[in-house]
């Protein structure tokens, strides 16, 4: 599973000196669905504040839960709740470049990547072209009936 912290990962991408386009915390939310279906992951994202009031479309974005810290705490409190519950650390990756986050992390053995990293990753991963799948039929050859229509077809019958 990879845990993210959102606003973390958002300041990395806007930061100045890098040529990123402007991202909202909704356009990043379904890349990172896609994303996460590309390498068959699963994950979380964790933002600070309460969020729209609106947030219906952060629903249904395949493999991400999205997360809102609200008022009475921080994102940062509840990445590292998550970091110390989680049952299975060494297969958990924490993305932010947040010093406090990334020794949380590494203390129950889990991977951390900068959130300028993951990002940079992400987009490669997104930009590649996915392998064509060959047809079944290619391998298999046509079926029966289908050999008799084209021997039909070509007055080949036999």
């Amino acid at each position: 599973m990879i845990l993210i912290d959102g606003h973390n990962l958002l300041w990395s991408i806007h930061k100045p000196g890098t040529d990123s386009e402007p991202i909202t915390d909704i356009q990043l939310c379904h890349l990172l669905g896609r994303y996460l279906k590309l390498v068959g992951k699963t994950g979380e994202i964790v933002f600070d504040g309460p969020g729209p009031r609106d947030k219906s479309d952060f629903d249904n974005i395949p493999g991400l839960e999205v997360i809102f810290a609200g008022l009475a705490t921080d994102a940062d409190s509840i990445i590292e709740d998550k970091i110390r519950a989680n049952t299975a650390p060494k297969r958990l990756t924490v993305v932010s470049s947040d010093r406090r986050l990334r020794t949380a992390a590494r203390a129950r053995k889990a991977t951390t990547v900068k959130s300028d990293v993951f990002w940079s990753n992400l987009q490669k991963r997104l930009s590649r072209k996915q392998p064509v799948r060959e047809p079944a039929a290619k391998r298999l050859g046509i079926s029966k009936s289908e050999t008799e229509q084209w021997l039909k077809f070509f007055n080949l019958e036999q």
